[in-house]
């Protein structure tokens, strides 16, 4: 069997970018007509049985003490940060929610120097501004278009979520030493159906038979996400592939079109090319991967 082109690697991990973000897309129209709870418990649930049969496919094995223990920290983070996430998306655009949580690989260099003892750059600290700078122009353009107090509530929460995320990108380095992707996914939709499940006696309830079938869509689309994204990067060097990442911002300014009738302002589009250059220029010009399910 002759290997794949990088060339080809890259459209791969791009339409990985694109399956996902069509995942984010359905997510947002469960949100709004759940709630962000019953949206992202009942998707996470329904993952756990299209993780559980492509990792079994895969040769499932038993993992080992520590990869249980970082798929118990990381689906913790998880959960708080799929919450702030969710809850912020289905009350600010598509476009500008993404490119709010780019800031997350700048911020995950200094959660590298604050728990790995990595040194933090001058050049990160001055792209850090920079960043701060496409954020702040992102804020800017949403006070003058004069979305709402929900909408502001909704960028915090999604800055939140960056945050959580930053610490995300740590726990995946240090997963990637221990597990394969198909077996991080399983099992942090486990443990974070778990987590979920413990706000069902307050806020549970079982979905009206319409709502089933976008669940269990969005379920099947992070899943085929992760598969995508997992064969393209054992196909191409990280280095090469990072830049797909950014693709998600044209994605999520497409479906947030086609299916929210969303705009994109131009306060969006220079906010996002600021933080996108502050994140390449911090990272020296190489960002991590940022893995598919690290949204569930």
């Amino acid at each position: 069997m002759r290997a794949a082109s990088p060339a080809f690697a890259f459209v791969i991990a791009s339409l990985g970018i694109g399956v996902f973000s069509a995942m984010d897309a359905v997510m947002k129209g469960l949100t709004i007509a759940l709630g962000v709870y019953l949206a992202l418990f009942w998707r996470t649930a329904a993952g756990v049985g299209f993780g559980g049969a492509a990792w079994w496919i895969a040769g499932a094995t038993r993992p080992s003490r520590v990869a249980l223990r970082l798929h118990l920290v990381r689906s913790a983070v998880s959960t708080v940060m799929a919450l702030l996430f969710f809850w912020g998306l289905a009350r600010v655009p598509m476009a500008q929610a993404i490119a709010l949580t780019y800031v997350a690989p700048l911020i995950a260099l200094f959660l590298a120097a604050l728990l790995l003892g990595e040194r933090v750059r001058g050049r990160t600290i001055a792209a850090s501004l920079v960043a701060a700078a496409g954020v702040g122009t992102i804020l800017i353009g949403q006070a003058r278009a004069d979305l709402g107090d929900a909408a502001f509530w909704g960028a915090l929460a999604i800055l939140g979520s960056a945050i959580c995320y930053s610490w995300n990108i740590i726990l995946m380095r240090q997963q990637a030493q221990v597990a394969g992707p198909l077996e991080i996914a399983f099992f942090q939709s486990v443990f974070v159906t778990l987590f979920l499940a413990l706000g069902m006696p307050f806020w549970g309830g079982v979905p009206a038979p319409e709502h089933w079938p976008a669940i269990l869509l969005g379920a099947g689309l992070a899943t085929l996400s992760l598969m995508l994204l997992s064969w393209a990067y054992a196909r191409a060097e990280a280095s090469y592939l990072a830049p797909t990442e950014f693709t998600s911002f044209l994605w999520a300014a497409f479906y947030g079109w086609m299916l929210f009738g969303e705009q994109v302002s131009l306060f969006t589009l220079a906010g996002a090319l600021l933080i996108i250059g502050g994140c390449i220029w911090g990272a020296g010009g190489r960002i991590p991967p940022q893995e598919a399910e690290a949204m569930p």
